[in-house]
């Protein structure tokens, strides 16, 4: 068995120092983030929702006097995909900063997010959905064709850039040590079957990172 690693000992003959103890609690200062963050993904979601019925209402009352437009419902529909995937990012900025800085979470974990790399990822990835809806949102409406071939155009320079960005970070992730397999699928379990929210680190996976 891998012997324990010695305790670190502040100068003075602590275990920590003040220094030490107040600066590993600045981490709380994350915590206002946290709250403006999802604040700000709940508006979203209400504002999402809001719009959804509003629109899924304006529909049917088209459909009922023979008006329905269905390349304006579609633009309408896609709308509402776009609120509801920002409201996505910023839910999952407000969670996972929380759960890098705060308290782990079986939430994050069981998604992949274990570090500021795997959180930037993730949001790329939405936020290239969300492009891509919007670019179908112009598309559709097809208002403007050399605008809209334009905007393409730029977006696809913008969408190319990110993915080359995830790229890098997914091979820069290869090198570097994270949960394995089944402490993802054990955090799974725990969450979605167990209710149980807050991580624990389980005694087998620090000796696992001892030997």
């Amino acid at each position: 068995m891998a012997a324990q690693p010695a305790r670190r000992v502040a100068p003075s003959g602590d275990i920590a120092s003040p220094l030490s103890q107040s600066i590993g609690r600045s981490r709380y200062v994350v915590l206002l983030a946290v709250i403006a963050v999802l604040l700000v993904a709940i508006s979203l979601f209400l504002l999402g929702a809001l719009q959804a019925l509003l629109s899924i209402w304006e529909a049917w009352a088209a459909v009922a006097r023979g008006e329905l437009n269905t390349t304006d419902m579609t633009v309408q529909f896609l709308e509402i995909v776009s609120t509801m995937l920002k409201a996505v990012v910023f839910y999952i900025i407000g969670v996972g900063l929380y759960s890098l800085f705060i308290a782990p979470l079986n939430l994050t974990i069981s998604l992949g997010v274990e570090t500021l790399n795997d959180l930037e990822t993730k949001i790329v990835s939405v936020v290239i959905v969300i492009l891509a809806v919007t670019f179908l949102e112009h598309f559709i409406a097809w208002e403007a064709p050399l605008d809209t071939l334009m905007f393409g155009a730029a977006l696809a320079l913008v969408v190319g850039t990110l993915v080359l960005f995830q790229q890098y970070n997914h091979r820069a992730k290869e090198g570097q040590v994270s949960q394995s397999p089944e402490v993802q699928a054990r955090a799974q379990q725990r969450l979605f079957e167990q209710d149980e929210e807050q991580h624990v680190v389980e005694p087998a996976q620090v000796d696992g990172t001892n030997k």
